[in-house]
């Protein structure tokens, strides 16, 4: 049986030290094409896919995993719906003489509130006066004010305090017993520069099929791309697993320890539970298996294991109340300086 949550459940799972020690979303995906078809996981330096073979001989690929799936699911707090549950934290850069100038949002820092960026900004004081709050007086309040996403994602400031935040919420996506394909192209140049008198015969020869001569690599001969990565197959499952960890939530300390763990909490569930954008890499279009309904669970400390309901519109009204209770940190603009970054380079942690 199913129990449905509603505001007084949310309460609980935030502030009872003997609720739930997390919530777990176990959600399988298919390929648009269909269950079958081929697919393509990330590739990584000198390894390719990853793929792990377990003791059994079944092969267990990584199609997105838990630092991507973050890095996917922040920035939804700034979208309209969501954006008023968190500080919106922008970073200006460059001038109107530089062609690479324009303005980034902390919710896609990679590192959050511990990135080099930031200390490249006036918000660096600010992000250490958090970090050392939260390592000297166990007080995760300023955190939440100024960033409170690092907090449910996680953060770690190794190269300045050394403060780490463990990830509230974990999500990652694995292929189950699955096979690897290669795949071969031909390039072929749209004119015969040989025969336009662009480069001669023999300059031809020593560069067609040699994809690193200059005019292989520009695109003037012929290049053959044999056994490249073609995807993978997967028999069994790919599956989605995102969980909540309540016994995680549940330390964040502070003058307003509850006001503190409710907010949070609200931010998770929101990002936990919003619809994921389905497009995670050309040849990775992934949507959810329609004949395999997803279902939360609140695992308790004993072990067992109850079906909830997670409505999103329940949980986005929890969000917004906790957000009013805790009070939303400040929205700024800030700009990015050369000068900091150059100095930061030269500071030992």
């Amino acid at each position: 049986m199913t129990t449905k949550t509603d505001a007084a459940t949310l309460d609980r799972w935030a502030t009872d030290p003997e609720g739930p020690v997390a919530l777990h979303l176990r959600q399988e995906l298919v390929p648009v094409e269909g269950r079958g078809a081929v697919f393509f996981p990330p590739t990584y330096a000198e390894i390719g896919y990853n793929i792990d073979v377990l003791g059994d001989g079944t092969r267990v690929a990584l199609v997105d995993s838990v630092g991507s799936q973050a890095n996917r699911m922040e920035p939804i707090f700034r979208e309209p719906r969501f954006r008023h549950l968190v500080p919106q934290v922008e970073i200006l850069y460059g001038d109107e003489k530089n062609e690479t100038s324009g303005k980034l949002s902390l919710l896609e820092a990679g590192h959050r509130i511990g990135d080099a960026v930031v200390r490249s900004t006036d918000l660096h004081e600010a992000a250490r006066a958090a970090f050392k709050s939260l390592l000297r007086h166990d007080d995760a309040t300023p955190l939440a004010k100024l960033a409170p996403t690092s907090l449910v994602f996680g953060v770690w400031d190794s190269r300045d305090t050394g403060a780490k935040v463990p990830r509230i919420v974990q999500s990652v996506i694995r292929a189950w017993d699955v096979s690897k394909l290669t795949r071969s192209a031909q390039y072929n140049p749209a004119l015969d520069y040989t025969a336009l008198d662009v480069f001669t015969e023999e300059e031809k020869q020593k560069a067609e099929g040699k994809s690193g001569t200059p005019l292989a690599e520009r695109g003037f001969v012929h290049v053959p791309s044999t056994g490249s990565h073609g995807g993978i197959v997967a028999k069994g499952p790919i599956v989605r697993d995102v969980t909540v960890n309540l016994v995680a939530l549940r330390r964040l300390n502070g003058e307003n320890a509850e006001l503190v763990r409710r907010y949070v909490l609200g931010l998770a569930l929101v990002a936990a539970t919003a619809p994921q954008d389905p497009f995670l890499r050309q040849g990775c279009l992934l949507v959810p298996d329609v004949d395999v309904p997803a279902e939360w669970k609140a695992v308790e400390r004993s072990g067992e294991r109850k079906a909830v309901s997670l409505d999103p519109e329940t949980v986005l009204a929890f969000a917004t109340n906790a957000a009013e209770r805790f009070g939303v940190g400040e929205s700024r603009e800030v700009s990015f300086d050369k000068k900091r970054a150059k100095a930061d380079t030269k500071e030992k942690k």
